[in-house]
């Protein structure tokens, strides 16, 4: 694993990367960089979005890319505009969203992804893929908690426990 650091991006733009081990517990690691850098930013306030997102993505490159290590990297685009990226070596197999059944324990992953971002996407590379969603820089006062009202949780077949009451 090397060390969390600020680069500037092959774009020029400043980013934040760092590869991790393909374990569980680096998922949390994965979600704590993005944090550091929303907060590097100013962008606290995006910042659960943006770590939700890196939770999911970095989730699938653990438990189904079947790599010895994934990299994730959160680039600032532009003023309104961040992406987290999650890379990983295992060619020709790109996740795919799918309606999880509601008593389902996976399968929500990429739903969320596409729930909380502006826009998502995947780019094949010559030795494996990249898989990544923007989030938009948005003022505190119309942020909503985790980016989704309770109705979009429940459309994306979350369990009445997680959705909460509506309201």
């Amino acid at each position: 694993m090397t060390l969390a650091r600020s680069v500037t991006h092959a774009t020029g733009l400043p980013a934040y990367t760092e590869t991790f081990p393909a374990l569980p517990e680096s998922v949390r690691k994965a979600r704590r960089l993005v944090a550091l850098a929303m907060s590097a930013w100013g962008l606290e306030y995006l910042a659960d979005d943006a770590a939700l997102i890196a939770s999911e993505l970095a989730t699938n490159a653990v438990q189904h890319a079947r790599v010895a290590n994934f990299r994730v990297t959160v680039v600032r685009l532009e003023p309104g505009r961040v992406r987290v990226a999650v890379i990983d070596t295992r060619k020709g197999t790109v996740p795919a969203t799918h309606q999880a059944e509601p008593d389902a324990e996976h399968g929500r992953g990429l739903a969320i992804v596409a729930a909380l971002s502006r826009t998502t996407g995947q780019d094949p590379l010559n030795w494996g893929k990249r898989m990544w969603a923007d989030i938009e820089d948005r003022p505190p006062e119309s942020h909503l908690r985790h980016g989704l009202r309770h109705t979009d949780r429940r459309d994306l077949g979350l369990p009445d426990e997680l959705t909460g009451p509506e309201g």
